[in-house]
């Protein structure tokens, strides 16, 4: 496995982790809908009608073709999220393993903090202690992935 592979691997987790948080937000957001529309039942419209359409009528019922679309997505946007899920595991075994063969433990450090756990650079810098700063704890792994 060579380093720009890798380092692409790294990149693409980390892409795939986000794609997983947005995808459960749409899920979210769509239960919200549904459990909205399940609590408040019927739904009342007018219209228009008789004596030539000068007549106003109160309609209720159940929206069920909208009901029906958003539980359709909702099932087919759970199965996607499985989909993701799985990748994501493994994407995260590939890093993982790289990151176990790389010599130098500080690297590893460094690599774990910001591609397995997504810490912000100044986070991984906290966490590496000492005279660490976001930007050296950047520069080295830019570094790293440059030879």
């Amino acid at each position: 496995m060579t380093e720009c592979l890798t380092k692409e691997i790294l990149i693409q987790y980390a892409e795939l982790r986000e794609e997983v948080k947005d995808h459960r937000r749409k899920i979210d957001s769509l239960e919200a809908q549904i459990k909205r529309m399940e609590e408040e039942g019927a739904v009342i419209d007018c219209v228009k009608g008789g004596s030539g359409g000068r007549e106003n009528f109160k309609v209720r019922g159940f929206p069920y073709p909208q009901y029906s679309r958003k539980k359709t997505l909702y099932y087919s946007r759970k199965a996607m999220l499985e989909t993701l899920e799985f990748d994501c595991l493994e994407l995260i075994n590939l890093a993982e393993e790289f990151i176990s063969k790389v010599d130098d433990a500080r690297m590893r450090r460094l690599l774990n903090y910001r591609f397995i756990e997504d810490l912000t650079w100044i986070q991984v810098a906290h966490r590496m202690g000492r005279n660490h700063t976001a930007e050296s704890c950047r520069k080295a792994v830019e570094r790293f992935f440059e030879d």
